[in-house]
């Protein structure tokens, strides 16, 4: 067969490139010709082309963001998650070999399928909700990161140390680096907002999204000091999406069509969310978010330590996944509310797993398969840069010791990080970030990191038995 792939995760980062790779090698093994076209945080690479659809026998979706299928209309289209690209790529071709997999845009009862098959299919889809709010978070981030990385760099370069901390000096070219980043902070909500209305809506949620969560994160609409943050930013866009979305849904004379997208939907589904917004929800998502604020930036000692083992644990537990993304998104979000400390563990947290399992194949090689061995020396690599996917290998072969290992690993590195004031100004983690100068506390940083990794791969050592 011909078979063509699309991958896609909502940092565009490890799944993206690991499901592609994983798909790619079970084609080959199982005797099929596959493309796969990788949709990361640099774009789309390896674009599929009219003549490859047109020729190919079905089409894999793993992904875990919205994909534009109108392309496939009228091919098989088999939809995903990126992790069972990763884990289950056989089973995915395979049922193109079972011809079981149904013809897109084709009338269900055109279609038969076992009740086991729809079970199956329901269980691979996730929920759409996480689906809509990873497609936001996935636009967010490059504006969270270019807005930290600024900020610290300004601050780290042109800050001079005052009684008061750090202070750059008004008038000097670092000063408006510093404006410039902040600007950057100043579209993470509008942006989260708005690509969340627009994987609900398509494009006419896009503009009422966007608009939404710029009213959300600016508290003078509705007499708040302070706005209604990312809460109200995720808000803003499910409001406006489903508004978008139910409005186009109503029937309208046909010579009324061509302007629906461009002008009514958009312009009525801005008034909907901006009335419900200014006049309901506003004051009450505000007031919310700065009790929030204000009971993270007051919590002391074992409360502290709570936190970081919570978030430490949530970042291991499925390595890059809608867990992991929930206590990530978490502390992008306290980066704009001023809470660095937050991020400052989950940095700590974020690379514990890859370089923790790679130290361990490193200490007692006849714990480990030579596959393993060489995927170690990646996950080192991996965990440099921040990359906690690079222990999905081990995971997946042996979950009940891996798993438990380096959550362990990083509540510890977590707690330590936490407790000695370890901040991050970006929504990323591993050493990477210190080389941008983006952590306050290096030292404590890399001796959170050490102590982290060396406990889980102590740990998985100790439980795991010999190859």
């Amino acid at each position: 067969m011909k078979l063509l792939a699309i991958t896609s995760c909502p940092n565009g980062i490890a799944h993206t490139y690991m499901a592609a790779e994983k798909l790619a090698k079970a084609a080959e093994k199982m005797g099929h010709e596959i493309k796969v076209e990788t949709q990361g945080s640099i774009g789309v690479e390896n674009e599929l082309t009219p003549e490859d659809i047109q020729s190919a026998d079905g089409v894999i979706i793993a992904a875990d963001k919205q994909v534009d299928k109108s392309r496939f209309y009228g091919k098989r289209v088999l939809e995903a998650s990126v992790t069972d690209g990763i884990r289950k790529p056989e089973e995915l071709i395979a049922k193109f070999e079972r011809n079981e997999v149904p013809v897109y845009g084709k009338p269900q009862s055109d279609t038969l399928k076992t009740i086991e098959e729809v079970k199956t299919e329901r269980k691979q889809k996730q929920s759409p909700i996480y689906r809509n709010l990873m497609n936001g978070v996935s636009y967010m981030i490059p504006f969270v990161v270019i807005g930290g990385l600024l900020i610290a760099l300004s601050l780290a370069i042109g800050g001079e140390p005052t009684d008061k901390g750090l202070v750059i000096p008004k008038g000097s070219i670092w000063n408006d680096i510093l404006n410039v980043g902040a600007a950057s902070f100043t579209f993470m909500v509008p942006i989260l907002s708005g690509f969340i209305a627009m994987s609900i809506a398509d494009r006419p949620g896009l503009a009422p999204g966007m608009i939404g969560g710029y009213i959300a994160a600016n508290g003078s609409f509705y007499g708040s000091e302070a706005g209604a943050g990312f809460i109200g930013g995720i808000i803003a866009g499910f409001l406006a999406g489903y508004i978008a979305k139910w409005i186009k849904s109503i029937p309208v004379p046909k010579i009324v069509q061509p302007i629906m997208p461009i002008l009514v939907i958009p312009l009525f589904s801005s008034i909907l969310v901006a009335v419900i917004f200014i006049f309901i929800l506003g004051q009450p998502i505000a007031g919310i978010m700065e009790w929030l604020t204000s009971w993270l930036n007051s919590m002391q000692g074992a409360s502290k330590v709570i936190l970081a083992m919570i978030l430490g644990a949530m970042i291991a537990f499925d390595m890059g996944g809608p867990v992991n993304k929930v206590a990530f998104l978490f502390g992008s979000a306290m980066i704009a509310e001023g809470n660095v400390h937050i991020m400052g563990a989950i940095a700590v947290a974020i690379c514990i797993p890859p370089l923790g399992l790679g130290l361990a194949t490193l200490l007692n090689k006849s714990k480990f398969t030579e596959e393993e061995r060489e995927a170690g020396k990646a996950a080192l690599a991996m965990g440099l840069v921040g990359i906690t996917e690079g222990a999905i290998p081990f995971a997946a072969r042996d979950p009940l010791r891996v798993i438990p290992s380096i959550m362990i690993g990083s509540m510890v590195g977590s707690v330590i990080a936490m407790l000695s004031g370890v901040t991050d100004h970006v929504p990323h983690g591993g050493p990477i970030v210190a080389v941008f100068q983006a952590v306050e506390h290096v030292p404590m940083f890399f001796v959170s990191i050490i102590i982290g990794m060396v406990v889980t791969a102590l740990l998985v050592n100790a439980i795991k038995k010999p190859v």
